[in-house]
């Protein structure tokens, strides 16, 4: 199951930079997307994976090795395993230039690590494009499908999870990935850090999904200093297995929480680590709302191009809103979450905080299929048609 969207979207990179790079966790389907953009090429394609010990003796001399396909769109699979390679490319890319070649050289793959994404931004400033790699999301799978959506959420949407024969097939693959990842992933692409301490850390902001983060009590809960517990957390967030949502500070007026909130950021992950089978389980447990919110918010978040700030908003007066998405100074859209299909009516504080921030659009995100008007200034609608929207006016 190839995402074409994100194949168009790598395509159009391709055309205009020498260089992209396709970033995104483990199993997202980076290497099928590549091969997909290969099968594009017949006999113009080269594929290199750097886990391989064969290819990655084929680079002993990259430079020898690369200008031999330089007609050629040259696949690197697992970049990070070859972090003295960019200057090279820098070179190459530069060489071409000068001779008037363009885009289209280099396909670059890799689990996003922070030594990989400094060393290509450095390297290859002005040369290279990224492109994140997310699971599914539910305008792929789920459109106008509400059984689908409700296989996402509960699933996540990590393809082999996700596309799993029945419900304990998928748990068996989602437990083997976070144990593959903490033991093999993590420490491949540096970190040092215990695996069963990282797994008790994760765990942890699995249960506080969606919560304020509180780094002094992970802290405690660990037997670790507060500052570690900030590390981990940029590691997390560095793999993308962790959304950290910033709060909105512009208003100096208003006493506003400053610490971030947390999420596990595919929900079948959220469940694995709680232990949560099924749908059945998933609906009796404390986490279900907090986890449908982390669902909508990864996709939404997922939709939107880098230049659109994002961020929620609460105050110490009770003025809260679950996410803001802010395109312009004058269009500012405040969102509200809610799970109830019966009654989506949103709180209080989402008024006062829309209120406060002077929202251009109030709308609510509930689980049904009907869009329609909740008083004169507040729509709810269904996650689909608000990733229409927000596509929309984001123009991506």
């Amino acid at each position: 199951m190839v995402p074409r969207l994100a194949q168009t979207k790598i395509e159009n990179l391709l055309a205009a930079f020498p260089a992209v790079a396709l970033l995104g966790p483990r199993q997202t389907g980076k290497t099928t997307l590549a091969r997909a953009i290969a099968q594009l090429r017949p006999g113009k394609c080269m594929y290199v994976d750097l886990e391989l010990p064969s290819d990655r003796a084929k680079l002993a001399d990259p430079e020898l090795y690369l200008e031999q396909h330089a007609d050629k769109l040259v696949i690197l699979d697992e970049i990070h395993r070859l972090p003295g390679i960019f200057q090279t490319l820098r070179a190459l890319i530069d060489r071409r230039r000068s001779s008037g070649s363009k885009g289209g050289h280099f396909l670059l793959l890799g689990s996003a690590s922070m030594t990989l994404l400094q060393q290509s931004a450095e390297t290859l400033a002005g040369r290279i494009a990224y492109f994140y790699l997310t699971p599914f999301t539910v305008d792929e799978t789920a459109a106008g499908n509400p059984a689908a959506a409700d296989v996402l959420w509960d699933r996540g949407g990590f393809p082999e999870s996700f596309l799993a024969r029945d419900d304990r097939e998928s748990f068996q693959w989602r437990t083997q990935f976070i144990q593959t990842y903490l033991e093999r992933d993590v420490p491949a692409l540096g970190p040092r850090i215990p695996a069963q301490t990282l797994y008790r850390f994760w765990q942890m902001l699995a249960h506080n999904q969606g919560q304020l983060l509180n780094a002094a009590q992970l802290a405690q809960g660990l037997g670790i200093s507060g500052q570690t517990v900030m590390r981990y957390l940029d590691i997390m967030v560095d793999l993308l297995l962790v959304r950290r949502l910033e709060p909105y500070l512009a208003n100096f007026k208003k006493r506003l929480i400053r610490s971030p909130k947390t999420y596990v950021r595919d929900s079948g992950l959220t469940h694995a680590l709680l232990g949560i089978h099924n749908k059945e389980e998933l609906l009796g447990h404390p986490v279900a709302g907090w986890s449908w919110e982390g669902l909508v918010i990864e996709n939404i978040l997922t939709a939107v191009p880098p230049s659109i700030q994002t961020s929620f908003y609460r105050t110490a007066a009770g003025a809260e809103i679950d996410l803001i998405l802010r395109f312009a100074l004058e269009e500012l859209w405040a969102i509200e979450i809610k799970r109830s299909v019966g009654n989506p009516a949103p709180s209080r504080g989402f008024h006062l905080g829309a209120a406060d921030l002077g929202a251009k659009r109030k709308i609510v995100v509930y689980p049904g299929q009907e869009h329609y008007q909740l008083g004169e200034q507040t729509e709810v609608m269904p996650l689909v048609q608000l990733l229409h929207n927000v596509r929309r006016v984001a123009g991506s």
